[in-house]
């Protein structure tokens, strides 16, 4: 059974970084296309960011320039590098994994990790 472990949340002040990670454990043969979600307080879930297996990526205009995702598939691992934060991206951040496992090809969410932007 695939699971998600997400890490790297907390408090921090505007203008401030953060590195939030999602880890993939399981029977896994490869973690295809990657990517970060977030959801703010009284909000729908937004897209961040995704990665391809490739490595190509896309940003969400409010975050492009600012966020880096990024991916170590010898770990299972991605990565969201984020830079300049600001109050508005306060939020809940999700990492969603299309994994091909022995259970087939699936789509897995991460537990969420709570990223504060404050003052």
């Amino acid at each position: 059974q695939v699971q998600l472990v997400e890490s790297g949340g907390g408090l921090v002040q505007p203008g401030g970084s953060l590195r939030l990670s999602c880890a993939a454990s399981g029977s896994i043969f490869s973690i295809n296309v990657a990517g970060w979600y977030r959801q703010a307080p009284g909000k729908q879930r937004e897209f961040v960011a995704t990665i391809t297996s490739g490595g190509s990526t896309n940003y969400a205009d409010s975050v492009k320039g600012r966020f880096t995702i990024s991916r170590d598939n010898a770990k299972n691992t991605v990565y969201l590098q984020m830079n300049s934060l600001k109050p508005e991206d306060t939020a809940v951040y999700y990492c969603n994994l299309l994994v091909s496992s022995v259970d087939g090809t699936r789509n897995h969410w991460g537990q969420g990790t709570q990223v504060t932007v404050s003052s």
